[in-house]
């Protein structure tokens, strides 16, 4: 007996499963309000040097702000004042349209005036972050993700030992007071350290949120979970544009959009542990506790009446001796090497395009807030399709087939003319949602390949992967200094890259969640893990898809027409495989293949 036999009994997608959902949608929704903010708190308005100390009695101090401008500062080709230079005394006669193109020039003396038409305050007003030291406002968004990073790490190891759910509070608890404390810093290396330490917090909460729900359904809605219960990301993405429109000061926006974490820890105290991660380490009472409640709410038995607490312990710790998993774990096989391997690849990629095109919002000719709403509002018809398509092509292909468009969306806005602005902000739209739909696709993908023992191991590896290529992303934009186009040509290659590279994982489409290591290398035999654990007659697509990995039609019709009531062995001609037909000891009729014939069966 599996878990997924237990979930049929109790109903694996009820009333339980949606307020679960709902619970763990209100800490979703601070992630991109977080995750994005540097976009908005990090934004540098105009700005210009402070001319105060060019004052050169009533003359100067009677002209006009624009008049000021023209006889203090230098002119880009552009025709607008440069920002971080001025001449080292009034130019009287430039207001006679003189030529200021000879003229000696200093960097600014007095610090700058910055136009506080759309921002109040930011981090550039707060602490002068412009000019020599304007890569530190992008800086602080990798220091944030180099936070999620280490977090990533940490959580995984802590959630496969302590349990999802108490991880999930200190998470919370993380998250909620340090982010409040960053916005009462009071110097930028303060502000850095707390915005590390909310980072840290805040891996949890998308982690145990997103596990803590593929583990409590069926195998036939994982897709449905993974997917809608992504759209709060979307809806959080939406309003943290309308949260920056109201709310101009950075303080406060960091408070606004922090707020709901309170709420989120009152609902914390309804929000179950996950039964499997009970099961799979042997405390099956708690298991139990929690598997009742499940079928209480979804109007079904108590599972107790049915099974032993031994029996229940049985379904997913076989052996007695308990056995502690690391991240080691992860490369000690050759699947899990496989697996662990190219997943951190399509992570990075994931990450490192999505955040690319994500904080590179200035090329639309609209304001950054409307820009903003629009690259989110993409990401829910892309959701929704990602719902269909997973269902339709599988996983595997839906990953790189994402993946590779976004990046032919990149290259086709490398070669547009700038003059064709309408037409590059439609490639762009469509590459923002594709992106989205690929980080969409990635999150539910992984968590159907790592089995249950090193779920959460797995899940804190990607996500520091991801968080790796989140940090780099906003180095990668500085290089347009350097080059216009190279920032677009590394986000593009990066994105064709992980594409090809998701093509080699294996597909996960209606395959049960793995339990064990040894449940997850037994899929590199050639077999489906269906057909190792014995497979009723009537699964018919299971039966195919095992058709698929060695066993023809013919052996297939010879199968279905043996006796329920007599073992039976057929072999393959081309690839050896014998399978035998049996009685179960519950009486059922099953299929079990193997590479040797049976000794007990060997005179059939």
């Amino acid at each position: 007996m599996k878990f997924e036999n237990i979930l049929e009994e109790i109903n694996g997608f009820g009333p339980f499963q949606i307020l679960l959902i709902v619970m763990l949608c209100t800490p979703r929704i601070v992630l991109p309000c977080h995750f994005l903010l540097n976009i908005f708190i990090g934004a540098t308005p105009p700005h210009h040097c402070d001319f105060s100390s060019l004052g050169d009695g009533d003359l100067f101090t009677n002209l006009t702000r624009e008049q000021r401008l023209v006889v203090s500062a230098p002119l880009r080709d552009d025709g607008a004042p440069r920002s971080c230079e001025m001449f080292t005394e009034p130019q009287f006669h430039l207001l006679s349209n003189g030529s200021g193109a000879e003229l000696p020039t200093v960097p600014c003396r007095s610090g700058w005036v910055y136009d506080n038409s759309t921002f109040t305050s930011t981090l550039a007003t707060e602490w002068d972050l412009v000019c020599d030291s304007k890569s530190l406002t992008k800086t602080t968004s990798t220091i944030f993700f180099v936070g999620v990073m280490m977090g990533a790490i940490a959580t995984g190891y802590l959630c496969d030992k302590y349990g999802r759910r108490n991880v999930l509070l200190a998470s919370y608890i993380m998250s909620l007071v340090f982010s409040y404390a960053s916005a009462f810093a009071n110097s930028y290396v303060m502000f850095a350290v707390l915005r590390f330490l909310t980072g840290f917090g805040l891996t949890g909460i998308g982690i145990n949120s997103l596990v803590l729900t593929i583990e409590w359904v069926d195998t036939d809605h994982r897709s449905f979970i993974g997917v809608i219960g992504s759209l709060s990301w979307s809806v959080g993405n939406m309003l943290l544009a309308g949260f920056a429109y109201l709310v101009n000061d950075w303080r406060k926006l960091i408070m606004t959009v922090s707020a709901p974490l309170g709420l989120a820890i009152l609902t914390w105290w309804w929000i179950p542990e996950s039964a499997r991660w009970l099961l799979v380490n042997g405390r099956a009472e708690e298991a139990q506790v929690y598997l009742d409640r499940c079928a209480k709410i979804n109007k079904r038995p108590k599972l107790s009446t049915k099974f032993k607490l031994q029996t229940l312990c049985d379904t997913e710790n076989p052996d007695t001796e308990k056995k502690s998993h690391s991240y080691l774990d992860l490369i000690k096989t050759p699947k899990m090497r496989q697996i662990t391997l190219i997943t951190g690849i399509v992570w990075f990629g994931v990450a490192s395009t999505y955040y690319g095109i994500s904080m590179n919002i200035g090329g639309f000719g609209l304001n950054m807030y409307l820009t903003h709403f629009i690259y989110a509002a993409i990401e829910v018809p892309a959701k929704l399709t990602v719902y269909f398509t997973l269902n339709i092509i599988g996983r595997r292909k839906c990953q790189s087939g994402t993946l590779l468009l976004t990046g032919i969306c990149l290259a086709i806005n490398i070669f547009l003319p700038k003059d064709l602005w309408l037409l590059r902000t439609v490639v762009a739209i469509l590459g923002k949602g594709l992106s989205e739909a690929a980080f969409t696709t990635v999150f539910l993908y992984t968590t159907e390949l790592y089995p249950t023992v090193l779920r959460q191991n797995g899940l804190g590896y990607t996500n520091f992967m991801s968080r790796l290529g989140v940090a780099i992303a906003p180095l990668i934009l500085l290089l347009e200094d350097v080059w216009t186009l190279l920032p677009q040509i590394i986000i593009c290659s990066v994105a064709v890259v992980s594409g090809l590279a998701a093509l080699l994982l294996p597909e996960t489409l209606r395959v049960k969640l793995p339990e064990t290591i040894e449940e997850v290398e037994e899929q590199s035999q050639g077999l489906d893990q269906n057909l190792d654990q014995g497979l009723d007659l009537n699964l018919e697509q299971n039966l195919e898809q095992n058709l698929d990995q060695g066993l023809d039609q013919n052996l297939r019709r010879l199968l279905s027409e043996k006796g329920a009531y007599s073992p039976d062995v057929v072999q393959h001609e081309s690839t050896g495989t014998c399978c035998y037909s049996n009685v179960g000891s519950k009486g059922e009729f099953v299929i079990k293949c193997q590479t040797q014939v049976p000794s007990s069966l060997s005179g059939s």
